[in-house]
């Protein structure tokens, strides 16, 4: 295995040759770098996306924070090569390396990937190819690292069963110490055994069965699937009686303080910023929102937390953003004392400050109104849905002339874009519904020339929507090919005509890859192992598209494609991610799919508790925890019709 030295004098040779190299070098500010002797564990931590995209992401950074706080542990960072360094490093024999030290990753006790969304997945693999680690968990033995992996995407880890050790589900800040003092315990067993203070292997099984024993971490080794006739999975079942039959999410029950010495990178990147989170999770309900379902239950940091924390980092950083994250800004209590409280604090100096994620609303508007002196040149809406009939359908009611009237203050008050973020897709929808989208785009900038002239523009994002595992629309199908470009088209048609109006869409074989890589089974994992054999990397990337090849991946093994995506589940239908749960419950998802149906909506939360099940899988910690976001007021009782359906499925 290369020594750093060794590393470091091929990277002088090529460095030179490829786009952008600083994303290859480190030695950013504010990067960590601690004794490679003196810890006992050893933790790389890589995004599987290039380095542009992957320094940005605050999981990650929430976490090599976590881990280099600790005396004991050391943790590093690695991302994905773009291709013109992939080629050269496998010409010249130089192992995917860790940026601090430029150690192999090889040579990690832990590798943990951070996987927010599905297109990574192949990804994962070359990571792990470029690393000189076996692919697959069952070919790794004592000399290989632990690789797990955590994120959003793994509420349904089942598609990547066969390559990563053990997930994470839910929340890390917490469950990383678990996994640590497990493979610390462990590695201190060998070491009286060897009588070496740093042995060089590790007895991997034993750690996996410690791994599968801590609440949050599911071990797919331990667990076998078998299926039906019709390809839907029979029963999800524990091969050892260590292994829960049901994985519930990890959440942490207070928020610990946020990072405020962000890696400030040598080149320019997509976030340059700094991002302080002012609460988690979420109360509105969106049904098609996974983030907004599995990130239960909210959890708030106080003003001055966030405030000494965005002050901190700002200076530690000299970043010139400042984003103030959460699902729904506009929902934080205390919103209105947070945004006089920053402005107060960095008035008269250069900063932008965001708010993402505002309703719509003139609350909104208001709050950003305050920040004037900070605030950057656009302003971001979601109806996700144009017509009424659509928004109660996806639980997001907004009247047209509310939307109306907001935009009208936005552009009266000096912004000069607006972007507007809506879906295609969803469940039930029209040409109608399509149409509606046009139109009140054309509306929206039509009220913005009244008060601002021709010089406003209006962005339109429109995504195609997938149906998420663990939200109310897992049971529903995904819209067909020939359906999205319809509808595209008549959105190209009616929209292009406005030189003032920017239209940009998803392809819908970047849709369909999504689906299929959020909904699939473990058979999926045998073609996700192909298509990267064959050459498919950077699935999110207009470069790394390779939709033919996904096809012959699943040629290969005699799968069909229309199965994970063109099929309506059945009501009592056993999922893939069955024995994976964010502590919403399977009925309270179907009740509320079946009120979609109906176009019935639901309040926000905070209003009514509907027993989604978050509050009393987390009972001890709400006790121990009180807070704005544990408090459960009284309980909605379900429609008689609806219980008797849910009788069908179970709790």
């Amino acid at each position: 295995m290369l020594t750093p030295e060794q590393i470091e004098a091929k990277l002088d040779r090529i460095l030179l040759k490829v786009e952008r190299p600083g994303r290859y070098v480190g030695g950013e500010l504010n990067s960590t770098y601690k004794d490679w002797n003196s810890a006992k564990t050893r933790v790389a931590f890589v995004f599987p996306d290039v380095y542009d995209i992957g320094v940005s992401n605050v999981g990650l950074k929430i976490l090599y924070d976590q881990v280099n706080q600790r005396e004991d542990a050391l943790a590093e960072r690695a991302y994905s090569p773009w291709v013109d360094m992939e080629a050269l490093m496998r010409e010249n024999g130089i192992p995917l390396y860790a940026l601090e030290s430029k150690r192999p990753l090889a040579c990690f006790d832990l590798i943990g990937f951070s996987l927010p969304y599905e297109t990574l997945y192949t990804n994962a693999l070359n990571i792990l190819d470029l690393a000189g680690i076996p692919v697959r968990s069952a070919e790794r033995d004592d000399w290989h690292p632990i690789i797990i992996a955590g994120g959003h995407s793994t509420t349904n880890p089942e598609p990547m069963h066969a390559f990563i050790d053990a997930f994470v589900i839910g929340e890390g800040e917490e469950v990383i110490h678990d996994i640590i003092d497990v493979i610390q315990k462990i590695k201190n067993q060998r070491s009286k055994i060897e009588g070496d203070p740093q042995p060089s292997t590790f007895d991997r099984d034993r750690i996996l069965l410690e791994l599968v024993k801590i609440p949050g971490v599911y071990v797919p080794r331990f667990y076998q699937i078998t299926y039906m006739e019709d390809g839907t999975v029979a029963a999800i079942k524990p091969t050892i009686e260590e292994a829960p039959g049901v994985i519930n999410k990890r959440i942490v029950a207070k928020l610990p303080p946020p990072p405020t010495k962000f890696i400030v990178p040598n080149i320019d990147v997509v976030h340059n910023r700094v991002s302080v989170e002012i609460m988690r999770g979420c109360t509105r309900g969106c049904r098609f929102c996974q983030a907004g379902m599995i990130t239960r239950p909210v959890r708030e940091r106080s003003v001055a937390e966030v405030v000494e924390a965005a002050d901190a980092a700002v200076r530690s950083t000299g970043f010139e953003e400042l984003a103030l994250m959460s699902l729904s800004s506009s929902d934080y209590t205390y919103i209105k004392d947070l945004v006089d409280a920053i402005s107060k604090r960095f008035e008269g100096r250069k900063l932008t400050v965001s708010l993402p994620s505002l309703r719509i609303e003139s609350v909104s508007v208001d709050l950003m109104e305050k920040l004037k002196q900070h605030r950057s040149g656009g302003f971001t809406l979601a109806p996700e849905a144009a017509s009424e009939r659509m928004r109660r359908i996806i639980n997001k009611f907004i009247p047209d002339e509310d939307i109306i009237k907001t935009t009208n203050e936005i552009y009266s008050r000096g912004w000069t874009t607006i972007k507007l973020y809506f879906m295609i897709g969803h469940p039930s929808e029209t040409l109608e519904d399509v149409q509606a989208i046009a139109d009140l785009s054309k509306r929206v900038i039509a009220e913005g020339r009244k008060v601002a002239g021709w010089k406003v523009k209006l962005n339109v994002g429109v995504s195609t929507f997938v149906p998420k595992p663990q939200t109310p629309f897992q049971w529903v199908s995904c819209d067909t090919r020939e359906n999205i470009l319809e509808k595209q088209a008549l959105l190209k048609r009616q929209l292009f005509k406005d030189k003032n109006i920017k239209l940009s869409w998803t392809k819908p074989d970047d849709t369909l890859v999504e689906a299929w890589l959020s909904r699939g089974d473990r058979r999926m994992a045998e073609v996700i192992y192909s298509a990267w054999k064959r050459g498919a990397t950077f699935d999110a990337w207009e470069e790394g598209r390779k939709f033919d090849t996904w096809m012959e991946a699943f040629n290969e093994h005699g799968i069909e494609p229309a199965f994970y995506t063109h099929r309506q589940r059945r009501t009592d239908e056993v999922f893939p991610w069955e024995h994976i749960t964010a502590a919403v419950r399977k009925n309270f998802l179907f009740q509320d799919f079946r009120m979609s149906l109906e176009g019935q909506i639901r309040v926000d939360c905070r209003l009514n508790c509907f027993a989604c099940g978050i509050l009393p899988t987390f009972a001890n910690l709400r006790r121990e925890n009180p807070g704005e976001g544990w408090k459960c007021p009284e309980v909605k009782t379900p429609a008689r019709k609806a219980e008797m359906e849910l009788s069908l499925i179970g709790n």
